[in-house]
């Protein structure tokens, strides 16, 4: 679909990951360039294929971007092999299986640093490589749990909340690409692989801001606060006569503009409102206030009032206004994907940009488990069509 100009062009990766977090993982550094084989359990495939709502199941079409789909029986000697084989070759591993499966396969790391010292082996769990819940089967709901986000997230009258995406999944994901990053810089000087070792519940409390601090040094336990953040006022969604709107006029000097735009510029010397501690201590009073004022308005029309005084604030959006809004199109934060079945489908483009070697999608998701099995075992490990049909006639592809 496009030129490979990516910053990590030139970098292999083994992708055994299944489900979320392994698969996320190699999303992103597929997105960066590199290129990414998927290794797939012969016949269904990686239950990714099958999640998501509506009729088709689009989240495939996301996370298995920039991936190459090989098949792979890891539970027979002669997958072992191949994936041996292939792993000779990478510069990186991903794999999120529970802590000792890959050692069982003969696939552990340090079985693979004989064979290629070079390797990064990132690993993603429940609750890491070490330690006593290590072999204890976790998602990423339970590293959301133990690591502290559900326990805050929802309204204090109800139990906790989740978020409406995997967000300890992708969190887990998103620090193993970071590790394997600063362990191809690592390598570049050492000459040597390294595992990283991505826990759920650890990615979950690395975002956590002061909640274990506060609780270690003065015995505060965070609570359930709904929309809002204790103590940082105002920063809410307002209601409006046609809608909602997230305005955040939290800093000092961001307030006065707010005050100024709401015609009571006397707020911003208000003993009750003039300083950040003030306001967190008024802060439902502060909301009842400021969304008396938006009620008087539509959102288009506070919308121009917090631009002209430059107030942090923005619409609620769903995926129909992100489509339609022009600032997503000009940073091209939309791209367009084929699909064999809808034609093109439109989703997130990779990020963050790099202005000399820029992400991109480059190939669509693998339509069927093993599509590219004469690709890769062909071409790079010299496997012919008869060995191929022999080796899936076996069920090790």
């Amino acid at each position: 679909m496009s030129e490979n100009t990516g910053a990590l062009a030139g970098i292999r990766v083994i992708e055994f990951g299944q489900l979320i977090a392994g698969p996320f993982c190699g999303q992103l550094l597929g997105d960066m360039g590199a290129d990414v084989v998927k290794i797939e359990p012969p016949g269904a495939g990686d239950p990714m294929r099958t999640w998501g709502n509506g009729d088709h199941k689009l989240w495939w079409d996301v996370i298995a971007r920039n991936k190459r789909s090989v098949s792979l029986n890891l539970r027979v000697p002669e997958g072992q092999d191949l994936a041996c084989q292939l792993l000779a070759q990478a510069d990186i591993m991903i794999e999120n299986f529970k802590p000792g499966t890959i050692e069982k396969w003969g696939l552990g790391p340090e079985a693979l640093h004989e064979i290629n010292p070079r390797l990064i082996v990132v690993r993603m769990s429940g609750y890491g490589q070490t330690g006593p819940y290590a072999t204890r089967a976790g998602y990423g709901g339970i590293g959301e749990a133990m690591g502290g986000w559900r326990a805050i997230v929802g309204d204090p009258d109800r139990p906790p909340s989740r978020m409406g995406v995997s967000i300890g999944d992708t969190l887990a994901a998103t620090y193993g690409c970071m590790g394997a990053l600063a362990a191809l810089h690592a390598r570049a000087v050492s000459g040597k692989g390294q595992v990283v070792d991505s826990a759920l519940y650890e990615a979950v409390l690395q975002v956590m801001e002061s909640v274990l601090p506060e609780y270690d040094a003065m015995g505060l336990v965070r609570q359930r606060s709904g929309s809002i953040l204790p103590g940082i006022a105002p920063s809410n969604v307002y209601p409006c006569k046609d809608g909602e709107y997230m305005i955040g006029g939290n800093g000092d000097t961001v307030f006065a503009r707010l005050a100024e735009a709401m015609g009571r510029p006397e707020l911003a010397s208000d003993l009750r409102y003039a300083t950040h501690v003030a306001r967190g201590e008024r802060q439902q009073e502060l909301d009842a206030l400021i969304a008396d004022w938006t009620r008087t308005m539509t959102v288009d029309q506070l919308e121009a009032l917090m631009i002209a005084h430059s107030v942090p604030a923005g619409r609620v959006y769903t995926g129909k206004e992100m489509l339609a809004d022009p600032h997503f199109a000009a940073r091209g934060a939309i791209a367009e994907v084929p699909h064999p079945v809808l034609g093109n489908v439109r989703m997130q483009a990779p990020m963050p940009k790099l202005s000399a070697t820029p992400s991109a999608i480059r190939r669509a998701a693998p339509r069927v488990p093993g599509e590219h099995n004469a690709e890769v075992l062909g071409e790079e490990l010299g496997l012919d069509a008869n060995a191929l049909a022999e080796l899936a006639a076996r069920g090790v592809l």
